[in-house]
């Protein structure tokens, strides 16, 4: 089975694009026609196929934010699915739910999101440790993309503090880089578009670690700037855009601005 380095980089020059695009499907923000004429499940997976319609030309990832689905209840895995199920085989799957628990229940999950779901990529917790997350590590042709440093503001709480002499979000990257050595799977780092300053650091420790990075559009950062931190010819990125791609419009258009939106955002990410 290729690997998912290698399957991100055929993908990527295939189709010219590092960008994901975000599927966080907030009731209150769906356009209003799609909830007059469907009850709120169906609505939600409708939006989402019409988003996924219109911008997978342009993405390499659709990354899904699992709470909007988990809010949804018992319908909600349901709508996940069939939305995972719509997207096409040129794109890859992220499943955007920062899990991190203890080794047995870690390979519960790494099995629902893997096995069950077949996502191909997950996003991980480090705070438990190694053995938190080593379990979604072992599936070949898959990763796991560890919180490195996030785009929120409560980031600095404990991810910039020192641990030692370096910042913990420092000693995290380093350790996953040598998790990544043995493992099946690939270990990748999930790093903010909103430090450039943290970008450039990580990136200068973990050369050929590849990197989701959220916080592109509504949350401000530039694309220009994390291409310039970020992006080198043996470290691949992954450029995320959640609410700025697909809550672009609330209009009956909305997939078709969406579609505009991305395409603009990978022309961009493109240099």
């Amino acid at each position: 089975m290729p690997s998912f380095l290698e399957r991100l980089g055929h993908l990527q020059a295939t189709k010219r694009s590092r960008l994901c695009v975000g599927l966080d499907p907030d009731p209150l923000r769906l356009p209003p026609h799609l909830l007059q004429s469907r009850a709120l499940p169906e609505a939600v997976l409708h939006y989402n196929c019409a988003i996924i319609d219109a911008t997978a030309a342009s993405a390499c990832a659709f990354k899904l934010n699992f709470a909007f689905f988990e809010a949804l209840g018992a319908e909600g895995w349901r709508v996940l699915k069939a939305t995972i199920d719509h997207i096409p085989d040129d794109v890859l799957i992220i499943a955007d739910a920062k899990r991190g628990d203890i080794g047995n229940s870690a390979r519960f999950y790494a099995t629902s999101v893997f096995e069950q779901l077949g996502c191909d990529a997950i996003t991980v917790a480090p705070y438990m440790g190694r053995d938190s997350v080593l379990p979604f590590l072992q599936y070949e042709g898959t990763a796991a993309f560890v919180l490195g440093r996030t785009s929120n503001p409560g980031a600095a709480d404990f991810q910039e503090p020192l641990c030692g002499d370096q910042p913990l979000f420092v000693r995290v990257s380093r350790q996953v880089s040598r998790w990544a050595e043995t493992a099946p799977g690939t270990a990748g780092l999930v790093v903010g578009a909103t430090d450039i300053h943290a970008l450039k650091t990580i990136r200068t420790l973990c050369p050929t670690t590849p990197f989701l990075i959220p916080g592109v559009g509504a949350q401000g950062g530039d694309a220009a700037s994390v291409l310039t931190a970020s992006a080198t010819d043996q470290g691949h990125i992954i450029v995320n855009s959640s609410r700025g791609i697909i809550y672009a419009s609330s209009d009956p258009t909305f997939a078709e601005v969406a579609a505009r939106e991305a395409e603009s955002l990978r022309h961009t990410l493109n240099g």
